[in-house]
């Protein structure tokens, strides 16, 4: 039931997220040029039903991230979910988008701009520098696994239900208006890889290449960034 739950809230979480960014972007949505703040706000809230759906289909630590599941893993000693959790995130995800491709099926004919057609799916950086998308996606997880940590820490009253999973969806929130204007913050690498996948093998008019050469860091660098931040909270506590 963990696995189905990780399914189902990163599905979840990948319909609201890259819903969207479809919206804000593509031709003759209602939504089009929504701007940044409906962005980030819209992924903040798909974090938040994302983690609710994950729980209730039986996943209690919904972490909906493979990040999230290595630094439990580091934290805690024991790899065994990592690989199973990793895999129902990256199909999940995949789902996700799927769903986001159909629900908006009309609009992609109309847009005819491929790059924003692959940000409904995936990430790229404003500016292509390698070594500052990697310090961004780095430091944007590393941040996050902090701050997830932080929220439920006893010290700090450990928030848990419903006001824990808000207290999430308020971090994603600010990391995404503070550092996600330089690689749109994928910070996990299941909401990055699994859209890129149906990307890159759905009929999309007008679409472009699907970025892969990209593709490598908000896979990778999200990974290290966990990793770090779960190495601190476990020396440091």
């Amino acid at each position: 039931m963990e696995l189905v739950g990780e399914f189902l809230g990163t599905a979840i979480l990948i319909l609201l997220g890259d819903g969207v960014v479809a919206g804000v972007l593509l031709e003759k949505s209602k939504a089009k040029d929504g701007g940044w703040i409906t962005i980030t706000t819209a992924w903040a809230l798909a974090v938040c039903f994302g983690v609710l759906v994950a729980k209730t289909f039986g996943s209690p630590g919904a972490h909906l991230n493979p990040a999230v599941t290595l630094s439990v893993c580091i934290q805690s000693g024991d790899f065994s979910i990592f690989l199973p959790y990793s895999l129902a995130q990256v199909a999940g995800a995949s789902l996700g988008a799927l769903l986001v491709y159909l629900h908006y099926l009309p609009h992609w004919k109309e847009t005819k701009d491929p790059g924003k057609i692959l940000a409904v799916f995936s990430t790229e950086p404003a500016i292509k520098h390698t070594l500052s998308n990697v310090i961004s996606e780095g430091f944007g997880t590393f941040l996050l696994i902090l701050g997830i940590h932080a929220i439920f820490s006893p010290a700090n009253g450990g928030a848990g239900g419903i006001a824990g999973t808000g207290f999430v969806a308020l971090l994603v929130w600010a990391i995404g208006l503070s550092m996600g204007g330089t690689t749109g913050y994928a910070i996990n690498p299941a909401r990055d890889l699994g859209p890129r996948i149906i990307h890159s093998i759905v009929p999309i008019p007008n679409k472009g290449n699907s970025g892969w050469k990209y593709a490598w860091l908000p896979v990778v660098i999200p990974l290290v960034g966990a990793g770090l931040a779960a190495l601190v909270i476990r020396w440091s506590i």
